[in-house]
């Protein structure tokens, strides 16, 4: 199992779930950590960005980072404040270099499939930062209520 840069999990704020490595286990944080999201009261737009950042760190987990093998697990570390949503996705793949992907805006990407999800993290999200070789991904957003 994949462990999280101990440095970054800074104190028992941040609560872990566990999860096969499928599409369809991949969805099952999201219902806890969005009613956190609203709990602490987030606005709307807040809320759909988390949403989409998880669904892309999931997915992205899931496809590139374990390959598809369900035999695999991703492990979410979250915390959620009045101030601030932080959640950790974690794979237990080979990990990537963040910078050796291609931007999907070019001219001739723009009608590939794939590639948009680091760019809507980045775009959604007030902080993306990768870490352990591209196997954590840590995504904040910030409550500008």
């Amino acid at each position: 199992m994949t462990q999280p840069d101990s440095e970054h999990i800074r104190d028992d704020r941040y609560r872990a779930i566990r999860v096969k490595s499928t599409l369809e286990d991949a969805k099952l944080p999201e219902m806890e950590i969005l009613a956190d999201v609203r709990r602490h009261r987030f606005c709307e737009e807040a809320e759909f960005a988390i949403k989409l950042a998880l669904e892309e760190a999931m997915t992205n987990a899931v496809k590139h980072g374990n390959c598809n093998d369900a035999s695999k697990q991703i492990t979410v570390y979250f915390f959620v404040d009045d101030e601030r949503a932080e959640i950790i996705v974690c794979d237990e793949g080979c990990g990537f270099e963040p910078g050796g992907v291609p931007d999907p805006t070019e001219n001739d990407r723009l009608t590939l499939p794939n590639g948009r999800g680091i760019m809507l993290m980045r775009a959604y999200m007030d902080e993306v930062e990768y870490r352990c070789n591209g196997r954590e991904v840590c995504l904040v957003k910030l409550n500008k209520r």
